[in-house]
């Protein structure tokens, strides 16, 4: 008798001893992790009827595959950090025990636990809950000290297994015969032991939740010479499963979402999971003023990140934008780098990727049709009729949606019930009365097509006389592009979109996507093109790909999104390098001015790219023509050509230096350029104020050809900048278009249209004036005229309109003639382009 309570009392310390073990770790955790909630999952038989319990319990017909399925389920859910399966014995199969996934396993009765109780290796897996109370016992009363051998009685299956290999990995004799009986202490001991398991199984997702570094096994590339086509280049090189990759850079298989095998979405969830994770280095890839010989700005971003990642072994990820159709099929092709610096498979980069731009063309295009139907059932519906069918009886019951509901309360009607408003705020409520002539929603279109650049709709005599003149522009443009590219998650990217002002009405207040009651529709539309796509270099570097607003005609830069991400997945050491679209004076200054703005992103070093071709263009040189060989001053050397056009590219570092970031300038060389005009290029750039300037063959060699720029941006972006905005955004809008014509530019001073300055009144009014500014202007030239080369002075920017993207949040001035639809030339791209019908390769591409 003496012996048992002794042994009641053993037991009850044990007990309590693990229970506070458990609250303390418990708390520790819950501590750094407030949102964290550990569940155990127990998966029951039920035998009995009204067992009333906490667990899921499953009727007693169900099959073994049900029992599974359910297993696998839990097996998914990230709030489970344990299942315990408390089932008949005939349930217990070897595949049902095995379908846990071992980190969840708390009873120790899959495979893969128990064999690694028999290799004596339980860091990764969990042991038996039995089997470690009853080994907790003998510790406390000594037994290990004069007991040599054991019985186990009453044990099978893998608790036998446990027990026998634990006891035998402490150097004892085991034995073992049939008897079974019912014990209490022990079932006390496995529900303390399987919570106690549940606290370690949650510890260990939280650290496998964190940062973890990388394990990237770049490919080898093989640079031949002379350098094969692009799309050649890209089909010789195999591509890692997606999933590899992404593994490599520590995303977890939940976060995945493939397209296939090349290509996949990430879930956005990653930043909560890493938000305690510093960010990385932040590289903009800018340029000079575009010249038709082109300066190779991707090219050069996916050289650099080749060379960080494989050369240099840090940590780097590419941030671009998505090709728009419009150019592919037009005159400039894809947008996938070249050479031996491109992402691969590029024909899948250039093309429909993941659909995002086609989501974004049927969302805009559902706004503008929600318009012009809108003035229609206006102009022919009584309010009663238009109330009755805005508001439907349905079985009976007439009830407001909930963004009906949004829109009665900004009118300031504060009711529920639709019978209970009345004829006046009837009135109000079903009339935007949309003026045809204020609209300023256009359709889209992924391709360049001049000819839509003005249309009437409404033709129709179905439409009763309720044409009206509009246009289409480039789908890239639309303010969709430019709230994808700038919005921070679904919750924000649906309130920018409601804030969409799609014209104004007859009275002159604006008209917002929400009224219009498309809101909703438009985020379920754009609800997975949010997510940035992941890609890989030729070198299996891994490339976000996400939206692509044009920089002429929006702020011409990949995603926040994208960047956020990339900057936690590189860790504190890593780089993101991320570019601006056409010249520093357009890409980099809106990447400045509006992206870093929303993003609250400071950049750490600005790559600015020029080539000794476009340098000798800006310095006088002739001009070029498509399908024509080259002049010869752009293939000998000319040292004075290459001299005066670097004046662009100085004017290019001090606009950078106006924000407060270091530059390295990378020359993009050439077969045809000459070591005297390199090592001249060179000397200018730090003269003028680079911090560095390097020469870069990544084109023909790869990563291995931008080493040394990798080098001189790793040690530039160590160094401390002082990054400020160029303007206040409660500066006026006049005197915000002002400093960056004047500052930027160049130019003397600006000129307004009477239009221009009506606009600017009617969003002063709006209260719209604290935007930042988006310049919609031609990169071909500093100034407004694409024809002036060099660093044009003397002369007055023209402000022709003014349009305001407000869900995007910001204003954007036409500069001249600037178009939102490009056209097609005499000559496109699709001139060369092909399918080959049997192996369905993609020919012509470039």
């Amino acid at each position: 008798m003496c012996l048992m309570v002794k042994c009641a009392l053993c037991v009850h310390l044990i007990y309590s001893d693990i229970v506070q073990r458990s609250r303390e770790e418990l708390k520790a955790i819950r501590e750094t992790n407030p949102g964290l909630k550990p569940t155990l999952a127990i998966i029951q038989v039920c035998l009995c009827i009204g067992l009333n319990v906490m667990q899921i319990c499953l009727p007693r017909q169900c099959t073994e595959e049900e029992v599974s399925d359910e297993i696998l389920r839990l097996n998914e859910d990230s709030r489970v950090y344990g299942i315990f399966l408390h089932l008949p014995q005939s349930f217990l199969s070897k595949s049902v025990r095995n379908a846990i996934k071992p980190q969840k396993d708390v009873d120790g009765v899959s495979d893969l636990n128990v064999g690694r109780v028999v290799l004596g290796d339980q860091r990764d897996g969990f042991a038996s809950p039995i089997a470690g109370a009853v080994l907790e016992m003998l510790a406390r009363h000594g037994v290990y000290l004069f007991v040599y051998a054991f019985l186990l009685v009453g044990v099978e299956g893998p608790l036998k297994a446990t027990l026998q290999f634990l006891l035998q990995n402490n150097g004892m004799m085991v034995q073992t015969c049939q008897w079974s009986s019912k014990h209490l202490q022990k079932q006390m001991f496995v529900a303390v032991v399987i919570c106690q398991h549940v606290v370690r199984s949650s510890r260990r997702w939280i650290q496998e939740q964190q940062y973890q570094p990388w394990r990237l096994h770049p490919l080898k590339l093989q640079p031949l010479s002379p350098v094969p086509s692009d799309i050649e280049i890209s089909r010789a090189q195999t591509p890692k499963p997606i999933s590899q990759l992404a593994q490599e850079v520590g995303l977890l298989p939940e976060e995945l979402e493939a397209y296939g095998n090349t290509k996949a979405k990430v879930h956005l969830s990653l930043l909560n999971r890493l938000q305690h994770q510093p960010n990385g280095k932040y590289v903009l890839v800018a340029g000079i003023t575009p010249t038709p010989l082109g300066e190779g700005k991707s090219t050069v971003t996916i050289g650099l990140v080749q060379a960080l990642s494989a050369h240099l072994k840090l940590n780097s990820f590419a941030c671009l934008r998505q090709p728009s159709q419009g150019p592919t099929f037009g005159v400039k092709g894809g947008a996938a780098g070249g050479g031996y610096a491109q992402v691969i498979p590029m024909e899948e980069f250039n093309l429909h990727l993941t659909g995002d731009i086609h989501a974004i063309t049927a969302a805009n295009n559902l706004v503008a049709a929600a318009i012009d139907a809108r003035i229609l059932h206006e102009a022919t519906q009584s309010d009663k009729a238009l109330y009755s069918r805005l508001v439907p009886s349905v079985n009976g019951v007439r009830c407001f949606s909930p963004i009906q509901m949004a829109r009665l309360q900004r009118l300031g009607i504060n009711k529920s019930d639709p019978s209970d408003l009345t004829p006046e705020e009837v009135r109000a409520f079903v009339r935007l009365d949309l003026d045809p002539e204020k609209v300023t929603w256009q359709r889209v279109i992924d391709t360049n097509d001049r000819f839509l650049r003005k249309i009437t709709v409404g033709q129709a005599n179905t439409e009763k006389g309720n044409a009206r003149q509009t246009q289409f522009d480039i789908a890239v443009a639309s303010e969709i592009m430019a709230i994808l590219a700038l919005t921070d998650g679904l919750a924000d990217m649906r309130a920018r979109l409601g804030r969409m002002v799609v014209g104004s009405s007859r009275n002159g207040q604006p008209i917002t996507a929400d009224d219009l009651g498309v809101t909703g529709a438009l985020a379920v539309l754009m609800k997975d093109a949010i997510k940035p796509t992941l890609m890989q270099t030729l070198e299996g570097t891994p490339v976000f790909v996400h939206a692509g607003p044009f920089a002429n005609i929006a702020h011409g830069n990949s995603s926040v999104l994208a960047d956020k991400l990339a900057l936690k997945l590189v860790g504190e050491e890593g780089f993101v390098v991320t570019e601006a679209g056409f010249g520093a004076d357009i890409g980099m200054e809106k990447f400045f001015n509006i992206k870093c703005r929303t993003s609250g992103l400071k950049p750490d070093v600005v790559v600015l790219v020029a080539t000794v071709r476009a340098l000798k263009m800006h310095g006088g040189g002739p001009n070029v023509t498509a399908g024509v060989p080259l002049p010869k001053e752009y293939i000998s050397e000319n040292l004075q050509l290459v001299a005066d056009g670097c004046s662009n590219l100085k004017k290019q570092i001090q606009i950078a230096h106006l924000f407060g970031v270091p530059v390295v300038v990378a020359l993009n060389a050439f077969k045809t350029d000459t070591q005297a005009e390199i090592d001249l290029v060179c000397r200018i750039a730090e003269a003028s104020g680079a911090s560095a300037a390097v020469q870069c063959h990544h084109w023909s060699r790869g990563g291995r050809g931008s080493v040394e720029l990798a080098q001189a941006v790793k040690k530039v972006a160590s160094q401390k900048n002082y990054f400020q905005f160029l303007y206040n955004l409660q500066d006026s809008v006049v005197e915000k278009i002002r400093t960056i014509a004047q500052k930027v530019y160049g130019a003397d001073d600006i000129e307004l249209s009477p239009e221009a300055q009506a606009k600017i009144d009617y969003y002063n009014q709006q209260g719209f004036g604290a935007l930042p500014i988006c310049m919609a202007k031609t990169h071909l030239s500093l100034s407004h005229m694409p024809e002036k080369k060099g660093v044009p002075t003397g002369f007055i920017l023209p402000i022709r309109d003014i349009r305001a993207s407000i869900g995007a949040g910001f204003i954007y001035p036409l500069v001249g003639t600037m178009s939102t639809m490009p056209g097609l030339p005499t000559r496109p791209c699709f001139y060369d382009i092909d399918l080959d019908p049997v192996t369905e390769e993609i020919k012509g591409l470039f």
